[in-house]
């Protein structure tokens, strides 16, 4: 069975089918349609499926033309499930949150795995793409598989393949990402290899799902640790009068043995903030406390309120207090030149300020209406457009997301106070602060 299914990879008749088309399946999907594959992409939004159906884009750094393209190619979206069945391949790129306690939230892959078990037959491969804890797709995807009488590595195929994705980033894109897989069988991985291969320039195969899915925490935990670190180090640095930008600058010089990592005013994006957490978490099973991990999320965790103590200070130095204060959030994006705002710590910031009775608005190049936010307040707001009038009009001006499109001399000369959590403002300036 698997000589079949590879083959059908291997000669492109085989249809791609792509679950979940948000920031990592619809670059995929573009990928398959480009170099030739039919895709059939699976969304429970009818909106979005609506709109790529349309060939309209809901992306920022996804162009409209492309989802067209994709569209003249074959590509259709839809939001009926019973279609599984069409497709050769089942890839899942489904987010995986926490929930209220902090911990892995994996029901919307568990609801999918339920959603298309009545419809996999033999000769398909599913391939599980979410973030999540080691052992998820043989404790929660395999016995779902195997329900219905397939027997896995035989009849139909289960890898692990973590999303490598990098919004905003114009040196990489999906085809140069390197991709790791690791299959339930040999039989699987086989047949993995042949799908990911003509999609991706690099596949690096591992011994198992539990390998890979434990890759993918590997990489964003070195970053949120490392992060940690460095907002320590801004901390202490601020203290001893020290701009923490020019230091790391100067170790990144080292051609050997350091790798620069900046401070911010927190962590945000869909990885680095939650992945700690689903390996503390399945660790505790295993009697395992990951100190390490852990102290690195408080610092990170932190950062906002240390944020708003830099703010505070800032505009009590010129005699006002943070209640009816006018601040301005520049950014809100959790990283610079995108849209996305999943767990941006500008929000946080925002929703503290507010509290404390501050008059906010922000602006951001990438964000035009602020959008409804699960579990965090709604700002009926709108991005402010950056003038010298309008600065002039605001007690204080907090740099959260450093886009590229901000005029930053500009905003540095008609500003009366601007706390710079990124360090793009030149230190010495009266009316910056360094947070």
């Amino acid at each position: 069975m698997n000589n079949q299914t590879i083959q059908k990879f291997a000669d492109k008749s085989a249809k791609i089918g792509i679950v979940g088309l948000g920031y990592v399946g619809l670059p995929l999907m573009l990928r398959y349609a480009d170099i030739g594959y039919t895709v059939l992409g699976f969304d429970i939004d009818r909106e979005k499926v609506g709109k790529l159906n349309r060939g309209e884009s809901y992306i920022e750094h996804i162009a409209a033309d492309k989802i067209a393209a994709a569209r003249s190619k074959g590509f259709e979206a839809t939001t009926d499930f019973s279609r599984i069945g069409e497709v050769e391949a089942v890839i899942l790129c489904v987010p995986t949150p926490l929930n209220r306690y902090r911990e892995p939230d994996i029901s919307f892959v568990t609801d999918t795995a339920d959603a298309i078990k009545p419809y996999l037959r033999a000769g398909q491969v599913v391939s599980l793409e979410s973030t999540t804890y080691p052992g998820t797709t043989e404790e929660e995807l395999l016995p779902r598989i195997e329900e219905g009488g397939l027997k896995v590595g035989k009849d139909i195929f289960l890898v692990y393949s973590p999303e490598r994705e990098d919004p905003g980033n114009p040196h990489f894109e999906t085809r140069t990402i390197p991709k790791v897989i690791g299959g339930h069988t040999g039989a699987c991985l086989e047949v993995g290899l042949a799908l990911y291969r003509p999609a991706i320039d690099t596949v690096v195969p591992v011994s198992s799902t539990k390998a890979a899915e434990l890759t993918k925490l590997l990489e964003n935990i070195h970053r949120a640790v490392n992060i940690g670190l460095v907002n320590e180090m801004k901390i202490v640095a601020d203290k001893m009068d020290i701009d923490i930008h020019e230091v790391i600058n100067a170790a990144a010089t080292k051609p050997f043995g350091f790798v620069a990592y900046y401070p911010g005013p927190g962590l945000g994006g869909h990885c680095i903030p939650i992945d700690p957490f689903y390996l503390t978490w399945k660790a505790r099973e295993y009697g395992v406390n990951t100190r390490f991990i852990e102290l690195a999320g408080e610092v990170n965790s932190y950062m906002p309120d240390y944020v708003i103590e830099k703010v505070t200070l800032a505009l009590n130095r010129q005699s006002k207090a943070v209640n009816r204060s006018k601040i301005l959030i520049l950014g809100i994006a959790y990283k610079k030149n995108v849209d996305d705002m999943r767990e941006s710590p500008s929000v946080e910031i925002m929703e503290r300020l507010a509290k404390l009775g501050a008059d906010i608005a922000y602006s951001d190049p990438h964000v035009a209406e602020f959008p409804d936010i699960a579990g965090h307040a709604r700002f009926e707001l709108s991005s402010t457009p950056l003038t010298p009038q309008t600065l002039a009009g605001f007690d204080c001006v907090v740099l959260t997301t450093d886009h590229d499109k901000f005029d930053y001399t500009m905003i540095a000369e008609h500003a009366k106070l601007i706390v710079d959590t990124r360090g793009r403002f030149p230190s010495g300036r009266p009316n910056v602060v360094k947070a």
